[in-house]
């Protein structure tokens, strides 16, 4: 499944050597959008340069179970499982859980529960649920979304009861992680094809910018597919919904299934501390309830 690779990375207080790797294993289980372009190209009309293309005609996912690895260079940090079902009629559902594994879960342990749903004939978000457990701390964020913006709701604490703190984007046509997949893979994705949206992961906006850079081979733990491969580039949208560098992201890469699936089979990030990675390991599907 093509979908966004979450980037997580603003709590990093530590500068020793170590820390900073530790910190690789969870931007790869959270995943990762990279950033490369100038914003002086979009300064004063970047909104206009949105896509505002309604959702194509690709026929819609299957529901799945995969499997997929994360890392740095060729060393797996963390692994994780994604659930993509259809609950209903008007309801798509993304179900995932990810977690740091060997001597990374050791130092640094990091457990993430992530669930979305997404209406599924407009592919917009309906709402987001997120939860991080660390070793000392847990971190619980919600989204709620409508035609105008979305509310965040969000936790942090030993327990993660705590008083939530609530804020608000106001920005039409948002989507979240799972319906930008959605949108996205829906449409024609043909060669130098580019596609401009305004995503709202978890705490903050961004303008991601979706190129086709053609067709390939690639062979990956769950198989050999004929691929789409796909340059990502993310700028974060200020309060005043000004661009904004990101200085800790270079450039990212995916590749997704060029066939009636269009799943994600790996995505390459460079970032500052060097090339992170989400590989698929397996992938079955399931039978439509609906």
């Amino acid at each position: 499944m093509c979908f966004f690779v979450q980037v997580k990375i603003g709590r990093a207080r530590h500068r020793t050597k170590t820390r900073a790797r530790l910190q690789a294993a969870e931007i790869a289980l959270l995943f990762v959008l990279a950033s490369c372009f100038t914003p002086k190209a979009f300064a004063g009309s970047w909104q206009s340069t949105l896509t505002k293309d309604p959702p194509g005609t690709f026929p819609e996912l299957r529901p799945l179970r995969a499997t997929y690895h994360f890392g740095w260079g060729g060393f797996t940090a963390a692994t994780g499982e994604v659930h993509f079902t259809k609950p209903s009629e008007s309801r798509f559902q993304l179900e995932a859980t990810g977690r740091t594994i060997g001597f990374v879960r050791a130092l640094w342990k990091l457990d993430v529960n992530y669930r979305a749903l997404a209406d599924a004939e407009t592919l917009r978000p309906v709402e987001t649920r997120q939860t991080e457990s660390y070793r000392s701390k847990k971190i619980t964020t919600r989204l709620t979304f409508t035609n105008n913006g979305v509310t965040r709701a969000r936790t942090e604490g030993r327990t993660g009861s705590e008083r939530a703190k609530t804020r608000e984007f106001i920005f039409p046509s948002l989507f979240d992680l799972h319906s930008a997949l959605l949108y996205l893979r829906s449409q024609p994705l043909g060669d130098g094809g580019v596609h401009r949206i305004v995503v709202y992961p978890a705490t903050s906006s961004y303008l991601a910018t979706v190129t086709v850079i053609g067709r390939e081979k690639i062979s990956v733990r769950a198989g050999t597919y004929n691929a789409i491969k796909i340059n990502l580039q993310l700028y974060r949208v200020g309060k005043n919904l000004e661009l904004e560098a990101h200085r800790k992201f270079r450039r990212a890469t995916i590749w997704v299934s060029d066939d009636a699936d269009r799943i994600l089979l790996r995505a390459e990030a460079q970032i500052f501390i060097g090339t992170v990675f989400a590989e698929l390991q397996s992938v079955r599907f399931e039978e439509m309830k609906h």
